[in-house]
């Protein structure tokens, strides 16, 4: 409303969670979509949105967290910190101390040293120093996280261009596919789907645990694409048939890669997982392909045979297109 020449509007302060909560809602992602775009854990997102400070790790893990968030979805990422120290700050005042208890009167042990007691008490010292030093052994043995790699099996050769990469690591830690990290849930197993091109195609898997203690392991698949001289003899068939279904295509290129991609075709999810540099992949719809991108400026389309380059000129953010029978919009 319009009154002496301003214009009237609501200001509310949002607190942090409110705010990135906010910020993922308005782009319609999941907690698991968001921590995969930002490698942060499913669960620490959720403290962070429910400002349940007290259970995130140490400060230093939690502006990293914060730091990622802001360069996933461009944010400025002073206000995030500040803003995180600012309600930790009132928090941590807002604690009240916990009554003092009644000082009890002083009773005196009728418990009496003896020489007996005394190495008894020796005996039992010494046992739980060995036990101290041992478990110091063992954790420096497991400062490296378990990586465990279930499918698919090195030198391995398959005809179909999607595979699903899965494993078992420290629940703690953060898994990276060919530098993209990836969701690993409570209990340490993770699941991610990848587009491979035509060849051979190397996939890097590496965990980090939270002490930045590293595994990692590198395998190879051949993809043979059969269908490759079929396609092309059959392109002009394709279109014409598209025309007389009234359905629309879309063909999606990475490069570079990897990038994440989310499709859904008429209001159904078709893909969502990690696209190798060079891989194609190619959606069919009678309505509407919505597509999101983790790097809009990696991921060329092709609508109903027409090139359209790329979804965008951002890099590093979700960029969220819709093509339609009405060609594309926002």
């Amino acid at each position: 409303m319009l009154e002496k020449g301003f214009v009237k509007k609501s200001v509310g302060t949002l607190t942090l969670g409110e705010k990135l909560a906010k910020i993922r809602k308005d782009k319609r992602l999941s907690l698991n979509e968001v921590s995969r775009l930002t490698g942060v854990q499913t669960k620490y997102l959720e403290f962070l949105e429910w400002g349940e400070f007290e259970k995130l790790p140490a400060d230093v893990y939690v502006k990293g967290f914060l730091r990622s968030y802001a360069d996933s979805f461009q944010l400025d990422e002073e206000s995030l910190l500040k803003l995180y120290e600012k309600e930790k700050g009132i928090k941590k005042n807002l604690k009240t101390k916990k009554p003092s208890k009644k000082i009890k009167p002083l009773e005196i042990s009728s418990f009496v040293l003896t020489p007996a007691k005394v190495s008894v008490l020796a005996i039992v010292g010494l046992v739980l120093l060995g036990i101290f030093f041992l478990y110091r052994e063992v954790g420096n043995f497991a400062e490296s996280p378990r990586l465990i790699i279930l499918t698919p099996q090195d030198n391995n050769a398959t005809k179909n261009n999607v595979i699903s990469v899965e494993g078992i690591t420290d629940k703690d830690a953060t898994v990276f596919l060919n530098n993209q990290a990836i969701l690993v849930n409570d209990e340490g197993k993770f699941k991610e789907n990848l587009t491979l091109r035509e060849g051979v195609n190397y996939i890097n898997i590496k965990s980090v645990s939270k002490f930045e203690k590293t595994a990692e392991k590198t395998i190879s698949i051949f993809f043979e694409n059969q269908n490759s001289f079929e396609q092309k003899n059959s392109e002009n068939d394709e279109k014409e048939k598209i025309v007389q279904n009234e359905e629309i295509k879309l063909e999606i290129r990475v490069e570079p890669g990897p990038v994440w991609l989310k499709i859904e075709t008429d209001g159904s999810l078709a893909f969502s997982g990690t696209m190798f540099s060079g891989a194609i992949q190619t959606f069919k719809a009678k309505e509407k392909i919505v597509v999101s991108s983790g790097k809009a400026n990696a991921t060329f389309v092709n609508f109903n045979g027409e090139d359209l380059g790329t979804l965008g000129e951002d890099a590093g953010m979700v960029k969220e297109k819709v093509f339609s029978k009405n060609q594309s919009t926002n």
